[in-house]
């Protein structure tokens, strides 16, 4: 499977952006997917995940009610719609699947990575 993350930027302090992750080469409404994040310095941290149907997302404290993960399976595509960003939100986002989705926030338990993106928040 093939990941390729799209729609970083520049924003400000209280907007919003909305990230996008393509995917090739497998069957996509079969695997879980999950957003994470890396700032500058820190280790990669769960951001959003989802399970294949897209009944079920999980969330952890720092952005539950202010991100939404949702997926569009006809279009191989997740999405994490990011609001009322913080300049703490500001990170390389990544997407990446897991085959047994298990609605996990460990990085080990996914398969495939995409490469990236950049959001940077201005105060």
């Amino acid at each position: 499977v093939q990941l390729q993350a799209s729609g970083g930027g520049l924003v400000q302090a209280g907007g919003s952006l909305r990230l996008s992750c393509a995917a090739s080469g497998g069957t996509f409404s079969s695997y879980g997917m999950g957003w994470f994040r890396q700032a500058p310095g820190k280790e990669r941290e769960f951001v959003a995940t989802i399970s294949g149907s897209g009944r079920r997302t999980y969330y952890p404290d720092s952005v539950k009610g202010r991100f939404t993960i949702s997926r569009d399976n006809a279009k191989n595509t997740v999405y994490l719609q990011m609001s009322v960003l913080k300049p703490e939100d500001t990170a390389v986002y990544y997407c990446a699947a897991s085959s047994v989705w298990l609605g996990s926030a460990l990085l080990r338990e996914y398969d495939y990575w995409g490469q990236g993106t950049l959001v940077t928040v201005s105060s």
